[in-house]
């Protein structure tokens, strides 16, 4: 099947979805939830609230398919709503979080084998610190490769603003990272 093969049949799912078949709209769901959870998971860092965002943009979907005035624009209108949906689940999660407070490691320090390892989790911990619609730019930028004006696109934003959001969360990824590692400086090199 080529790739106007799978556009024609797409939208012929989404026509029937919107007129209410359950069948159409579950094998839509299927051949997306993989992509939307890996663009959840990388934006809110957490497996279950991923699941969560994933769940609730399925429901959200069915329930307001009929509005969406483009069948061809599904998978954009799909993504917004998970964006959406990521930031719901982000808000919980602060309000869980707050009641939370972090536990000193116990045992000896030890440094790891792999610096890939280290690296990763050095970025991890920079891009947790974000607010969720910073790791949201940086996901559809790095993750899902969107250009500032395919993203404004997506997420129904002026391109001006789109370039903005990205160039506001790199600066943050940067200071998140920066302020890390002076941490780990003054913690003399110790992880969490």
């Amino acid at each position: 099947m080529d790739a106007t093969e799978d556009e024609r049949l797409d939208r012929h799912l989404v026509e029937r979805a919107q007129r209410g078949d359950r069948d159409a709209f579950a094998v839509l769901a299927r051949t997306r939830s993989d992509r939307l959870m890996a663009i959840a998971h990388r934006i809110l860092r957490d497996v279950g609230r991923a699941e969560d965002a994933v769940q609730q943009t399925l429901v959200i979907a069915w329930r307001d398919l009929r509005s969406l005035r483009d069948p061809d624009r599904f998978d954009a209108w799909l993504r917004r709503l998970l964006v959406n949906a990521t930031y719901d689940e982000a808000r919980r999660a602060k309000a869980w979080n707050a009641r939370i407070r972090e536990l000193p490691a116990d045992g000896p320090w030890s440094p790891d084998a792999s610096r890939d390892v280290e690296e990763r989790d050095r970025l991890d911990r920079g891009f947790r610190q974000l607010p969720v619609d910073q790791r949201a730019i940086l996901v559809f930028t790095h993750y899902l490769g969107l250009t500032p004006t395919e993203i404004a696109e997506q997420l129904e934003i002026p391109v001006g603003t789109a370039r903005s959001r990205l160039h506001y969360a790199h600066r943050a990824m940067r200071a998140a990272i920066e302020a890390d590692d002076r941490i780990d400086v003054v913690a003399g090199g110790r992880t969490r």
